[in-house]
C-alpha cells in the first residue's frame, strides 16, 4: 500500500454543492486527524465564539460570499458545525495561545518550498513546489477538479476540511498559483487568507490576481507564486497583511517560508530553522546549475532539508506532494507526485483558448 495516496476527484455544481462534495470526501480524515490535534483544540478554546472570529467571518462574507458558501457546504458535508470549519480555515489568521507545546508552534509554522523558472523563449516557464504539512495529513489530501456553475473551472490540492487554493492549483484561464506559508506578526481583522487564495483561483489573468493581493483589508497573508500561461510571466508576491511586494521572476529563484524582500525588513516574523536551511539549500542548488536536470532534482533532493520524509526537523513537517507546472502560451502541463519514487504521478494538460476556456 502506498504511504501517501493522493485521491483525485471531480465535482461540479453551485457553491454549496461543491463544498458539500469536498466536505464529504474529507470528513473522516478531518474528524479522525485534524480536530484531535493540539493546534485545533487550542485555537478552538481561545477563539471560538470570539468577537475577533466573528469580525473575520463578517469580512469574508462581505468580500466573497460565494466562497463562504463553499465553506458552509464543506461543513455540512463533513458533518461539522460551520464555526468549526470556519475557525480551522482561519488558523493562519489567529494567534496561537502561548501555552501550546513547541511541536504545535512548529507545526503551525510549517510551509513549503517553491521554485520559479522563467522561460528562455524556447522552453516553458515553470512553477514547481513541495507542499509540506503535518505528518498526520499523509494520505489524507485530495487533488480536486471543480466545475462551478458560476466562475471559472479550477483545480487544487486540498487539505481535509479546508477551502482549496492555499496549496497549489490552476484555473481555466491558465493562471497557476503555489503558496508558501509565512508567519508575519501583523495579524489584524480582515478577510482571511484562505479566502484570498480561493479568490485568486477566480482571476482571469495575472493582473486580476495581483489586485486581489493588493487589497488592504486582508487579515494575514502568504507568499504567492503566480504564473500566467498566455504571457509566460512568473511573479513572486510576498503579501503579509500590512503590504504586498511583487517581484517579476527574470531568473530562477526559490522561496521557503519567511519574508525575503527588503520592504519587510522591519516586520517581525517567525522564521524556523527549517525554512532558513531550505532557502539556503535551494539557493545553492540553483546557483550550482542543478535545474539543468529539472526542478525535481532540487525538490526531491533528500541530502538537504528540501524534501522531508524523516523526523528531526524543527517544523515537524512532511512533504505531502510535489507539483510541477509547465506554462506554454497555449497550455499548462502539470504533474503531481506523492513521493520521489512515485511512478504513477497524477498528470494533466490544460489547454487555454483565446477566450480562456479549456479542455483537459
Amino acid at each position: 500500500m502506498r504511504k501517501n495516496p493522493i485521491t483525485r476527484i471531480r465535482v461540479k455544481g453551485d457553491a454549496f454543492s461543491i463544498g458539500f462534495a469536498l466536505g464529504q470526501a474529507t470528513a473522516a480524515c478531518f474528524c479522525e486527524r485534524t480536530i484531535r490535534t493540539e493546534e485545533f483544540r487550542a485555537l478552538e478554546a481561545r477563539w471560538r465564539e470570539s468577537d475577533y472570529l466573528r469580525t473575520l467571518e463578517s469580512a469574508a462574507r462581505a468580500a466573497y460570499p460565494r466562497f463562504v458558501r463553499e465553506l458552509e457546504g464543506i461543513a455540512e458535508g463533513a458533518g461539522q458545525p460551520f464555526q468549526t470549519i470556519f475557525l480551522w480555515n482561519c488558523r493562519g489568521d489567529l494567534q496561537l495561545p502561548a501555552h501550546v507545546t513547541d511541536a504545535t508552534k512548529s507545526v503551525a509554522a510549517t510551509g513549503c518550498t517553491s521554485i520559479l523558472i522563467p522561460s528562455d523563449g524556447n522552453s516553458p516557464a515553470i512553477i514547481a513546489h513541495n507542499e509540506d504539512g503535518a505528518a498526520e495529513l499523509l494520505g489524507a489530501c485530495l487533488w480536486v477538479e471543480v466545475e462551478p456553475d458560476e466562475g471559472p473551472t479550477w483545480s487544487s490540492f486540498m487539505y481535509p476540511g479546508m477551502l482549496p487554493g492555499h496549496t497549489f492549483g490552476l484555473n481555466e484561464f491558465g493562471l497557476v498559483q503555489t503558496i508558501n506559508n509565512i508567519r508575519a506578526h501583523d495579524l489584524r481583522p480582515g478577510v482571511p487568507r484562505q479566502i484570498i487564495c480561493r479568490a485568486i483561483l477566480e482571476a482571469r489573468d495575472l493582473g486580476g490576481a495581483l489586485e486581489i493581493l493588493k487589497r488592504t483589508d486582508r487579515a494575514s497573508g502568504f507568499h504567492h507564486n503566480l504564473g500566467e500561461a498566455r504571457t509566460q510571466r512568473l511573479v513572486s508576491v510576498e503579501a503579509p497583511a500590512s503590504g504586498c511586494a511583487v517581484r517579476e521572476a527574470t531568473s530562477p529563484r526559490a522561496h521557503a517560508n519567511h519574508l525575503l524582500d527588503s520592504e519587510f525588513a522591519s516586520l517581525k516574523q517567525t522564521i524556523t530553522v527549517s525554512s532558513t536551511k531550505r532557502q539556503e539549500a535551494a539557493d545553492k542548488m540553483l546557483a550550482e546549475g542543478l535545474l539543468a536536470r529539472g526542478p525535481e532534482a532540487v525538490l526531491f533532493d533528500e541530502t538537504t532539508p528540501i524534501h522531508c520524509d524523516k523526523d528531526g526537523r524543527d517544523d515537524y513537517a512532511q512533504t505531502l506532494a510535489t507539483s510541477v507546472f509547465a506554462l506554454f502560451p497555449e497550455k499548462v502541463d502539470w504533474r503531481i507526485y506523492s513521493s520521489p519514487d512515485d511512478l504513477d504521478a497524477i498528470t494533466g494538460t490544460l489547454r487555454v483558448s483565446a477566450e480562456g476556456h479549456f479542455s483537459q
